[in-house]
C-alpha cells in the first residue's frame, strides 16, 4: 500500500517473515518486536538473519519498519538488577536495530516506582544520556510513547515527555509516538471535534508536531481519564470512530506511520478489518 497505515506484526518464523505478513495484510508500514517481548535476552541474530530481513524489506515496498522495545524495560527503576538489565536490554535493542537498518525505537518511558515522578524522569534522562553515548552504532531515534498513566507509569502528560527531551544532552535523538487509547485514558479528550483540536494544539504547543514520528491507532476499552491501558478494535470502544476520522484526514499526519495494536483475531484477520475501516474514513 502507498499510505502509511500498518500494524504490529508477529516475527514468528524469523524477522523477515514479519515483513511478508505485513505485505499480505496490506500494510504500508509496520512495527515489530525484534525479540520476545517478555524475555530480557533474545536469540542472537546471525548475519543471514540480518541479510534476509534487509533484502525482504528492500523488496517489500513498505515505507519503514519501526521497533518496539520489550515490556520488561524500566529505565526509571531504582539502582539494582532491574535497572542494569533494562540498560543492557535497551542497548542491545539499539545495536540490533542498527544492524537491521531500523531507525525508530518506540519505548514506554518507565515507572517511577518508589521515586517521585520528577525523580523518575531524571533517571530516564540519565539512562538515555548513557545509552546514546554507549551505543554510537545506533544513529536513529527513540520515540517516547504517550502512556495511560496506569500505576506509577511515566509519560501520561505531554509535559512529562517534553521534560525528558529538554533534560537530555541529546534532544534531537527523541521523537514521540502518540497512542490514541493511551492519551484518551490519560484524560485527553480526542473523542469530539473540539476536543481533538484542543488536544492537538496542546501537543503542538508543548512538544511540537515536528517531534511526532509515529501514531498508535487503538480504540479504548475504558473511558476518558480511566488511566487504564486496554486496547479495543477501531470504533468499538469508548473512543468511537470520530477521532480516527479526524486523524485519517489531518494533513499533519499524512506521512506519519500509523500503527494498529488492536486485538488480532484468527490469523490476524482483524488487522484486515481495522485497516479497511480506517481507510474508509479518508475523505
Amino acid at each position: 500500500m502507498s499510505d502509511y497505515l500498518g500494524a504490529h506484526i508477529s516475527i514468528a518464523g524469523g524477522l523477515h517473515k514479519a515483513i511478508e505478513r505485513a505485505v499480505s495484510t496490506g500494510c504500508g508500514t509496520m512495527q515489530i518486536f525484534t525479540r520476545s517481548s517478555n524475555q530480557w535476552k533474545g536469540k542472537p541474530l546471525t548475519e543471514k538473519d540480518i541479510a534476509n530481513f534487509r533484502r525482504t524489506f528492500d523488496d517489500s515496498g513498505l515505507h519503514e519498519v519501526i521497533s518496539h522495545d520489550i515490556y520488561l524495560i524500566n529505565l526509571a527503576a531504582p539502582d539494582g538488577d532491574t535497572r542494569e538489565k533494562s540498560l543492557s536490554a535497551f542497548a542491545d535493542e539499539m545495536m540490533t536495530c542498527a544492524r537491521l537498518g531500523i531507525n525508530k525505537i518506540v519505548m514506554h518511558p518507565g515507572s517511577h516506582t518508589t521515586y517521585t515522578p520528577g525523580e523518575g524522569l531524571t533517571r530516564v534522562i540519565d539512562a538515555f544520556n548513557q545509552l546514546f553515548e554507549g551505543v554510537p552504532e545506533y544513529e536513529g531515534f527513540v520515540l517516547l510513547e504517550t502512556t495511560a498513566g496506569q500505576g506509577t507509569n511515566l509519560g501520561r502528560t505531554f509535559e512529562e515527555l517534553q521534560t525528558i527531551i529538554d533534560g537530555s544532552r541529546y534532544p534531537d535523538r527523541f521523537g514521540i509516538c502518540m497512542d490514541t487509547c493511551h492519551i484518551f485514558a490519560a484524560g485527553y479528550n480526542i473523542a469530539t471535534e473540539d476536543g481533538y483540536a484542543d488536544v492537538m494544539e496542546q501537543f503542538n504547543s508543548i512538544i511540537g508536531y515536528e517531534k511526532l514520528q509515529c501514531l498508535h491507532l487503538n480504540d479504548s476499552k475504558k473511558g476518558l481519564g480511566s488511566r487504564v491501558d486496554r486496547h479495543e478494535h477501531i470504533g468499538q470502544g469508548a473512543l468511537g470512530l470520530e477521532p480516527f476520522r479526524f486523524i485519517m484526514n489531518d494533513p499533519h499526519f499524512e506521512k506519519i506511520p500509523k500503527i494498529l495494536e488492536t486485538p488480532k483475531g484468527d490469523n490476524d484477520s482483524m488487522d484486515l478489518v481495522n485497516l479497511a475501516l480506517l481507510r474508509s474514513l479518508i475523505k
